[in-house]
């Protein structure tokens, strides 16, 4: 039975699944792909949250924290639905930098 829905980027599903008996299946895939920590994560989110940008919502912040995008381009993908202006591009892909 589903209780909740709520996006988790790749290391908060680690950390969901911890003491499953999927665990080592899951971390390790999620280790190729994601090198933040909990923590890092958690802190990252809130930033990109905290930027009070109305096109920026929690699915977006995950997929960011998950993809990393490294410019524009690879941004405004993830915002497929929407376009972003040039000064929200820009303070996103500051909070990116601080956690690469």
């Amino acid at each position: 039975m589903i209780k909740n829905i709520k996006p988790l980027s790749m290391v908060e599903v680690a950390d969901y699944v911890k003491n499953s008996d999927t665990e080592s299946e899951v971390t390790g895939f999620i280790k190729k792909f994601n090198k933040l920590k909990l923590k890092e994560a958690e802190e990252f989110k809130k930033k990109l949250l905290d930027l009070d940008l109305l096109k920026l919502n929690e699915e977006h912040a995950i997929k960011v924290i998950d993809i990393m995008p490294e410019d524009s381009e690879e941004l405004n993908k993830i915002f497929s639905d929407i376009n972003l202006d040039e000064d929200e591009t820009k303070k996103i892909l500051e909070v990116i930098k601080e956690f690469k």
